[in-house]
């Protein structure tokens, strides 16, 4: 069975014409063809806005990770500066004539009934 040039032209014009959406057929299950239509625009959709909210996610994930280093960073600062011997040295260079009691504390408390 070959196909001859003329009912390929025949065919592609009934196709392209418009002529196939009047038959039978898609008149009758037209309905649902738009929700079929429907249904694959809101998946795309959807898709598409997970892809946005995961690359938003990994984004946000690199951004805690670099936080967290920096508040290590900092934490090891505040620890190294709040060091006896450091606290010490700051008080000698700002020269405050402060000096480190020898003698123990001594509590003070209300007599006692």
């Amino acid at each position: 069975m070959k196909l001859k040039l003329d009912d390929i032209r025949k065919s592609f014009v009934h196709v392209f014409g418009g002529n196939v959406l009047t038959e039978n057929f898609f008149v009758r299950n037209l309905t649902f063809i738009v929700v079929l239509v429907i249904i694959m625009i809101l998946f795309i959709s959807h898709r598409y806005t997970v892809l946005q909210r995961i690359a938003e996610m990994e984004r946000l994930k690199v951004e805690l990770k670099d936080a967290k280093y920096e508040s290590l960073d900092i934490a090891s600062d505040l620890t190294e500066a709040s060091r006896q011997g450091q606290i010490e040295k700051k008080v000698e260079e700002s020269g405050l004539g402060l000096k480190i009691n020898n003698e123990p504390v001594f509590r003070i408390q209300k007599g006692r009934k």
